[in-house]
Formats: C-alpha cells, sequence, structure tokens
C-alpha cells in the first residue's frame, strides 16, 4: 500500500531533501511552502503522480485550511505528518533583539506546527500514523544571540514529548528530531543573506547536509509500527557541547 507523507517547508533544505527521499521509496508526498515557484521546481522534477504541491504561509491558518480541505482524494489519507518549515532570525542579543523577528518565529516555529499538528490529529489517529517534529539541539543548549529561537525549539521538544503522552494507545508514534549544525540556507535566512557568515560559520567544520537529515526522517517514519523514537539528538562530529560563559570584572 503506498504510504502519504505531509512535509512542511518543503522549498529547501530538509524539507526538499525529505521530499526527494521519499519519493524515491515510491511514497505520495504532500510538499507544502511559500515559495510556489520552488514547488513547481520540485513537481517539474519529479512529476505530479505522487507529489502535491500546497504554497501557501504556513502562518496563515485559513490558507492551511483551504489547502487541506481542497487535497484530492489520492492525498487525503496522510500517514506522516512532518513539521518541518522553521527558521531562525538575527544574531543580536535579546536586548538588542527584533520583536517582529521574534514575533515571526513564534508564529512560524510554535503557532503554525500546533495549528497544522491540531488539524491533522484525527486522520492520523485514524491511520494510526506519525508525527515527526524538527527540532533543534537549540532548544537545549543556549548560546549567545538564540534568545527566542532556542524557547521555540525547547516548545517542540516538549510539545512532542506531550503529544506523545496524550496520544498514548492511539497507536500513533511521534517523534522530536533535534539537529546540531547541518549547512542549508538556515544561515543566509537567519542573517538576511549574509554568505559570509553562512561560510564563516560551515567552513571547514564537516556539517551535516539536508540529505544526512532527510535520510534521518525517513527512518523514522519507516519504523515499524510498535517501535517509537522519543527524542533524536545529532550532531556532526566535528560539533560537540560548549562550555560555560563567566564574566569577570575588569
Amino acid at each position: 500500500m503506498t504510504r502519504t507523507i505531509l512535509i512542511t517547508g518543503a522549498t529547501s533544505g530538509f524539507g526538499a531533501a525529505a521530499v526527494r527521499r521519499f519519493l524515491a521509496d515510491g511514497w505520495r508526498v504532500i510538499a507544502t511552502g511559500r515559495r510556489a515557484e520552488r514547488l513547481q521546481q520540485l513537481v517539474d522534477a519529479h512529476g505530479s503522480g505522487r507529489l502535491h504541491p500546497l504554497a501557501f504561509d504556513i502562518r496563515d491558518a485559513d490558507a492551511m485550511r483551504a489547502a487541506l480541505d481542497a487535497l484530492p482524494d489520492d492525498f487525503r489519507g496522510i500517514d506522516v505528518l512532518v513539521n518541518n518549515a522553521g527558521l531562525a532570525l538575527g544574531t543580536a542579543p535579546a536586548q538588542q533583539a527584533s520583536l517582529e523577528q521574534w514575533r515571526q518565529m513564534i508564529d512560524t516555529n510554535v503557532t503554525a506546527l500546533a495549528t497544522l499538528t491540531h488539524a491533522l490529529l484525527p486522520a492520523l489517529i485514524e491511520r494510526r500514523g506519525a508525527i515527526i517534529n524538527i527540532s533543534s539541539i537549540a532548544g537545549s543548549y543556549p548560546y549567545p544571540g538564540g534568545n527566542v529561537y532556542g524557547g521555540t525549539k525547547a516548545f517542540v521538544t516538549q510539545f512532542s514529548l506531550g503529544l506523545r503522552s496524550d496520544l498514548h494507545g492511539t497507536g500513533v508514534r511521534v517523534t522530536s528530531i533535534e539537529p546540531g549544525m547541518a549547512e542549508t540556507e538556515f544561515t543566509l535566512v537567519r542573517t538576511g543573506g549574509d554568505q559570509a557568515a553562512s561560510d564563516r560559520l560551515y567552513g571547514g567544520a564537516t556539517p551535516m547536509t539536508a540529505a544526512d537529515i532527510a535520510d534521518v526522517i525517513f527512518y523514522v517514519a519507516t519504523l515499524p509500527p510498535h517501535l517509537n523514537i522519543n527524542r533524536l539528538e545529532i550532531m556532526p562530529v566535528s560539533q560537540s557541547f560548549a562550555g560555560f560563559q563567566v564574566h569577570r570584572d575588569p
């Protein structure tokens, strides 16, 4: 039986790589994202037989609901939800940060994720499906400038554990995947397109790739139905835990 997966944030990075990974294994894929032209590129590359694009801003609950209501019959039976859409904005300390950027991160990483999950829970319970939430090590390990981004990812991790508890007995699996350094468009988005900043961050570090994380998502999604990975933290070998900061008076 062909299974169906819905992947948010499918126009770049982990999401686009996951779309390709699941299509390669014969799944039906619903790919969502703001950038219709990027979604069309996926359709052009893979065809529309098993790939259905949904172009909308994940923060727009009405657009989200309309898109779900308009799904073709072949794509309505969603077996796996991958809440991948998310972003970090800004690197300033909290006292200098943009409140508008904070709100955008909360609206995207928290509110939209919860809204979509709530909308799909009945179908996922009916099909004994799976929810895979993309969190981050930033939700566990604070760093200067992480402030609201880290807070939103801590929410994703805790929300995943709460869902796991509430869905006890339904057969629905819930996993929080928490990646560390991975080279995608993440830093370009965070810095407003500063390629030099991205190059400095990843240079010489051998970071993970989008394809690496897509493979992890695929592994979790295809586990036997009696197994659940609650949390999966993953880093490149070149990254490990940092020390504490200490301020010293002059």
